[in-house]
């Protein structure tokens, strides 16, 4: 094993349904590998007639083949927080003999989204969880301090604050969020039997105005477009007139001069 920690518990288990002492057995063994393990299944009991095997991560098939051999064996290529859990060996027969072999890590942290924004006065949420086996038996979360050190955060030191914790996820909500006590870097820890490690989320706080904010915009810019179109039909020349209205009054002066003269023309008779 490498210096992380990194283990693979063996076991022996019986046949499945209650076998006695007597019946055959599996030893599980997981020497390491370069970079990884091999998961190794051994069936004691020649007698058994092996029609294949099966590797199962969980309840899914991660290898199989149809040899009969009483040995079957799982590289892992990397071990990591993906690659831990519980692992399944099935020797095919009958009935089905099985074995089983926890791979584990410490855990491995991270933060579900590594800044959150959120309005004053509402409530934030700060989400961190774990992957890895076995899962985090405790979980903890601090508030970075102004010089550097880290507040403890507990349920019912402040009413605002409150926790809830799984195995593989842990969630702190704050109350009433309030843009100059809240606004800062959080980091949630998680431990179990084999180490601890941690994660930092920044808690961003709004003010309340910001929602209002794209709606002062929209404002804003109606307000300059009605400007722009006030000022330029203010600019425009009052002497501005279409060409159809000088030429209705042409014809009426015209008219004018000629019965004029018929008139003139009348009264000299």
């Amino acid at each position: 094993m490498d210096s992380r920690g990194i283990l693979a518990a063996a076991a022996v288990l019986l046949l499945l349904g209650g076998a006695e002492c007597s019946d055959p057995r599996i030893v599980t063994s997981s020497p390491d590998a370069p970079g990884g393990e091999i998961l190794t299944c051994n069936l004691t009991d020649p007698s058994f007639q092996i029609s294949g095997h099966q590797w199962l991560k969980g309840e899914k098939i991660v290898q199989e083949d149809k040899d009969g051999s009483l040995v079957t064996s799982y590289n892992i290529s990397e071990v990591s927080a993906e690659s831990s859990g519980q692992y399944t060996c099935k020797f095919l027969s009958v009935p089905d003999i099985v074995g089983l072999i926890n791979v584990t890590v410490p855990p491995h942290v991270v933060a579900y989204k590594k800044t959150e924004h959120a309005n004053e006065g509402d409530t934030g949420v700060l989400t961190c969880k774990s992957n890895s086996y076995p899962l985090v038996e405790q979980w903890t979360w601090y508030r970075s301090s102004e010089d550097g050190g880290l507040e403890p955060i507990v349920n019912g030191t402040d009413e605002r604050y409150s926790m809830k914790s799984t195995g593989n996820k842990t969630e702190l909500r704050i109350h009433q969020l309030d843009i100059e006590k809240d606004q800062g870097d959080y980091i949630c820890n998680g431990s179990n039997v084999l180490g601890i490690t941690g994660a930092t989320v920044a808690l961003r706080v709004r003010s309340r105005l910001a929602a209002l904010w794209p709606f002062l915009g929209i404002v804003a810019e109606v307000l300059i477009l009605v400007t722009i179109i006030f000022i330029y039909e203010k600019r425009r020349k009052p002497d501005e007139v279409p060409e159809d209205e000088d030429g209705g009054c042409a014809p009426l002066k015209s008219n004018a001069g000629a019965n004029h003269e018929t008139v003139r023309q009348r009264n000299s008779s």
